[in-house]
């Protein structure tokens, strides 16, 4: 081999070695991680219901992980559930940076939403971007949403085909068509949203378990136990997408009484599997088989549940206690540098982690249940 192939085979070989692959994986550092030594759990931090102590416990757990981010913003699924617990944090807390930081991360991103036309995972980002234009109206936050949102109406459905067709969809994109119809004042936004939701649903939505399959595809699996699969995350998205829909839709939208109807149905059922330590398991319907919580999908029952008896949905006496054991798990594991741990990563069914699991769409769940528990501690 000459002088001039082996460099030639030496510089395709460092190019290779030197690009980072594209399996996923090279974002995951950002994400999160699940080291194997746990730091000290957090003793500065109560469970009380009192606002100023659950406004500790949310900017804890809110600096860490805006700290550990360091500007590193992407359009990706992961980070656009985080955007909306920080969304959230600063309403809990009144912290401005929380939302200053979403600003900065807007403009980094320059407004744009994920690379796939239409994909709910790629929409879910255009929910802080709404946000952020209903509060300060500058056109330039949702003109890409609005151009991606208003091609999508005019695109056929198929109800043999679903567009949110897993149920982590109904978190990532109906509320930002819910948005879009508060920003723009046209209803077409919202019934569309309302089309698609209901034929996912028609899909998913077992009518006797009140929960959600994951896909079509978990229809007929089933857990060691016999019973079939409903994923906490999974279930957990889908109530925090009913809570998100309900903010904005109108109280004589025609169609409101079908999701109130539905999200009382899942609250009555999340509460009655609620474990012994105030959270859920992976696996819904066979707790023994997982012998972690998992804390992204407890956040959202949790946010929801709260959310609920705010919006006096649900019965405080028959809720709150839930709630109130739910929040005292969700605090247990929160570490002392701010850390939350029992984190599921990144995945599509009930799945093993270890303690110190943590990822940036559950931290996001939990300021977004931070933030209305706050509210009900007033």
């Amino acid at each position: 081999m000459n002088a001039t192939l082996r460099c030639l085979v030496f510089l395709l070989f460092f190019t290779a070695v030197a690009q980072p692959q594209k399996t996923g994986l090279d974002r995951l550092p950002v994400v999160g991680d699940q080291p194997v030594v746990a730091p000290p759990v957090a003793t500065d931090i109560s469970p009380s219901l009192k606002p100023a102590e659950v406004k500790k416990v949310i900017t804890k757990v809110a600096d860490w992980q805006l700290n550990r981010l360091q500007g590193q913003y992407t359009t990706d699924w992961t980070m656009a559930a985080l955007y909306t617990g920080f969304m959230a944090a600063t309403d809990a807390t009144g912290d401005q940076k929380y939302r200053a930081a979403m600003k900065d991360m807007g403009r980094k991103l320059d407004w744009k939403l994920g690379p796939r036309f239409n994909h709910a995972d790629d929409v879910a980002v255009g929910q802080t971007y709404l946000e952020l234009y209903l509060q300060d109206h500058w056109p330039i936050m949702i003109v890409d949403v609005q151009e991606q949102l208003m091609r999508a109406m005019r695109m056929e459905s198929d109800p043999a085909k679903p567009v949110w067709w897993w149920c982590d969809a109904l978190f990532m994109a109906p509320p930002a068509w819910a948005r879009m119809y508060k920003a723009s004042g046209d209803i077409d936004y919202l019934d569309h949203m309302n089309r698609e939701w209901w034929i996912t649903s028609d899909k998913l939505y077992d009518p006797e378990e009140h929960l959600y399959s994951r896909d079509a595809s978990y229809l007929d699996k089933h857990e060691a136990n016999g019973k079939k699969v409903f994923w906490s995350r999974g279930n957990g998205w889908v109530m925090g997408g009913l809570v998100r829909v309900l903010e904005f839709m109108p109280k004589n939208y025609p169609a409101r009484a079908k999701y109130e109807t539905q999200f009382k149905e899942m609250a009555a059922k999340v509460a009655n599997l609620q474990g012994d330590d105030g959270l859920w398991r992976p696996g819904l319907l066979d707790e023994s088989a997982y012998p972690l919580p998992e804390v992204s999908g407890s956040s959202f029952f949790t946010y929801a549940l709260a959310w609920g008896i705010n919006q006096k949905l649900l019965d405080r006496k028959t809720y709150q206690p839930v709630v109130e054991k739910a929040w005292r798990g969700l605090v247990s594991h929160v570490y002392q540098d701010g850390r939350l741990g029992c984190i599921q990563p990144i995945g599509a069914a009930p799945d093993s982690y270890k303690p110190t699991a943590s990822y940036t769409f559950g931290v996001g769940a939990f300021l977004l249940a931070g933030s209305e528990v706050a509210k009900l501690g007033r």
